[in-house]
């Protein structure tokens, strides 16, 4: 079969989108173009890869066994690319990156000090919940992510940078405020505001108090440390969230950290990526520079 790069990257475009239009905006193509590419794609596989349905198109049997083989290619040429891309000038490169939302509230002064010193490195940065950054890292679609404990697997590298400890928040009227030591068996009295179940922070949590033998429900559920905190402040109950999303609110009044036994939660940021891709020598000047400023300032 001769299949070129160009059908290759066309072909996967064309399924992510489900549209042959879409495709041809994304890659700056005209539609017919891309309609001959697959047509080109389609004689040199025998047999059909796509059927249209109106304006959205769906992969046939043999589609999906292309696109297989496509990502294949197209992710083996863009790690081509970033080995050459290494080789070259370090002051042009590309950065992609993903951090989880509560990393979020430190990383852009991160990326911030990193551009003043490589101004020539683009970069992308995109915030996002855990379930999308392991979905990232599988499908390697960035080149480091930043987030809190990863899960054991052969294929990650993960390297912590960072402690991320998680404390119980609470509006600065509130009746436990100024507290010394609370059992935490009296927390379970309180309402509780608290992130969705599968997030880092939910996890871990369940896991802590899980071990201490008390049992934490939560009677609100947000998707955002944001929200987490407004509800807090509005007096909808405690919630617990990493020190790093407070500190504005802490020192402004607004909040209070309370002092409750076995708290905080030691937990760690870490720094991930696959180690079956190279890393762009942005990507590695980045992930040394990170490592270097995080000891700095310890």
């Amino acid at each position: 079969m001769n299949l070129t790069t160009r059908q290759s990257r066309i072909f996967e475009a064309v399924a992510e989108l489900g549209s042959i239009t879409r495709a041809a905006e994304a890659l700056h193509l005209t539609q017919p173009a891309v309609s001959m590419q697959i047509r080109k794609l389609e004689d040199e596989a025998g047999m059909p890869l796509i059927e249209t349905h109106g304006r959205r198109i769906r992969l046939t049997d043999a589609g999906e066994e292309m696109l297989k083989y496509c990502r294949r290619i197209n992710r083996t040429l863009r790690e081509a690319s970033a080995v050459f891309e290494r080789l070259r000038d370090l002051g042009h490169g590309h950065l992609d990156i993903a951090v989880a939302s509560t990393v979020n509230y430190f990383a852009t002064e991160l990326i911030a000090r990193f551009h003043r010193r490589y101004p020539d490195i683009q970069i992308r940065m995109d915030v996002t919940n855990r379930e999308t950054l392991l979905r990232m890292l599988e499908e390697y679609e960035r080149d480091i992510v930043l987030m809190g404990q990863p899960p054991d697997s052969e294929d990650l590298e993960a390297v912590p940078f960072m402690d991320n400890p998680l404390e119980v928040i609470a509006a600065a009227d509130h009746p436990l405020a100024g507290k010394r030591r609370i059992p935490m068996k009296r927390l379970v009295e309180e309402p509780f505001v608290l992130r969705e179940c599968g997030s880092g922070t939910r996890m871990a949590l369940e896991k802590f108090f899980s071990r201490k033998g008390v049992k934490l429900s939560a009677h609100m559920e947000m998707n955002s440390n944001e929200a987490i905190k407004q509800a807090v402040m509005a007096g909808l109950g405690l919630g617990v969230v990493s020190r790093h999303t407070v500190r504005m609110e802490l020192e402004s009044g607004k909040l209070v950290v309370l002092d409750v036994a076995g708290f905080p939660i030691r937990r760690k940021w870490y720094l991930v990526h696959r180690r079956d891709r190279r890393l762009s020598r942005a990507a590695e000047e980045f992930k040394r520079y990170l490592l270097e400023y995080v000891s700095e300032a310890a």
